[in-house]
């Protein structure tokens, strides 16, 4: 298995990125996430069994193909490979979570890996769940955001210009889909298929930051706290077999034993097997 990213991202990571940064409070994003968070509030006023399954689908299809497939395993650590229509057609799924653009949320995710667990880790599990889960998502950090910075540590991907556009315009599909869901089913589905459905998806992901660095077992030693936590890899499609993700973060195949289910897993061995994917990094190591 090729050397994996998180120490190839040690040298590329600038002096003037380390280290704990400065940080102050950012209102705009706060008001962003409660807004959201308020919509959803409309959820019991109009409930349909239809629109809780187009929530549920709509999880799986933008959560576990746009953030845990292109966003996380695709982009971040490039564990397999899939032609550029597909690759651009998953980074556009992957924009409908409203977590950021492709370039974003990778480079972030590469930080997480090089400093897992320490003062330059941006979720440091040390600092606390509610820190880890969603707090550190709620500063601006002067050294850190911005395009210019953030996008150092994610040279493959910043240098493409659909994914430089989908990074800069990622609210547009989620706002596109918005209106369509509304035209198919109303409130009802604009709520739940939008709204609720977010949050689900922004509180399953987060829980890979702040519950699987405290809670949960290890097949591996690893120099941080991630650990391997059945029900966050069953909300997310296998990314709570976190000890075996930081053991290989490379890897594109999350559970190792067999009763660790990866849903994930399971997506791109049919896309390898369709021809789809190629260059697919698996476990090589022992579980200890």
């Amino acid at each position: 298995m090729k050397k994996s990213l998180q120490y190839v991202l040690r040298d590329r990571v600038t002096q003037a990125t380390l280290g704990t940064p400065e940080r102050s409070f950012n209102w705009v994003t706060a008001g962003f996430f409660l807004l959201i968070h308020a919509g959803a509030l409309f959820a019991p006023f109009t409930f349909s069994w239809s629109a809780l399954g187009l929530m549920l689908f709509l999880h799986w299809f933008c959560g576990c193909l746009g953030v845990t497939l292109a966003y996380h395993r695709l982009f971040t650590h490039r564990s397999f490979n899939v032609p550029k229509p597909l690759e651009y057609l998953l980074a556009f799924i992957g924009t409908l979570n409203l977590e950021g653009g492709p370039i974003f949320w990778a480079s972030w995710h590469r930080r997480h890996h090089a400093y897992s667990d320490t003062s330059k880790d941006p979720h440091d599990s040390n600092q606390g769940f509610m820190w880890a889960h969603m707090g550190w998502m709620l500063y601006s950090y002067p050294e850190w955001d911005g395009f210019e910075n953030y996008s150092r540590n994610v040279p493959d991907l910043a240098k493409d210009p659909v994914h430089r556009f989908l990074d800069r315009y990622f609210l547009l599909p989620t706002i596109a889909l918005g209106f369509l869901l509304y035209a198919m089913g109303g409130w009802s589905f604009l709520v739940w298929g939008i709204f609720m459905r977010i949050i689900f998806v922004w509180h399953t992901t987060w829980l890979v930051n702040s519950a699987t660095h405290i809670w949960g077992y290890e097949n591996f030693k690893v120099k941080d706290h991630s650990k391997n936590l059945w029900w966050v890899a069953l909300l997310t499609y296998g990314e709570g077999w976190h000890n075996n993700h930081h053991a290989q973060a490379r890897s594109a195949q999350a559970g190792v034993m067999w009763w660790e289910i990866d849903v994930t897993f399971w997506v791109i061995w049919i896309l390898e097997k369709l021809g789809l994917a190629t260059d697919v990094q698996r476990t090589t190591r022992p579980v200890k």
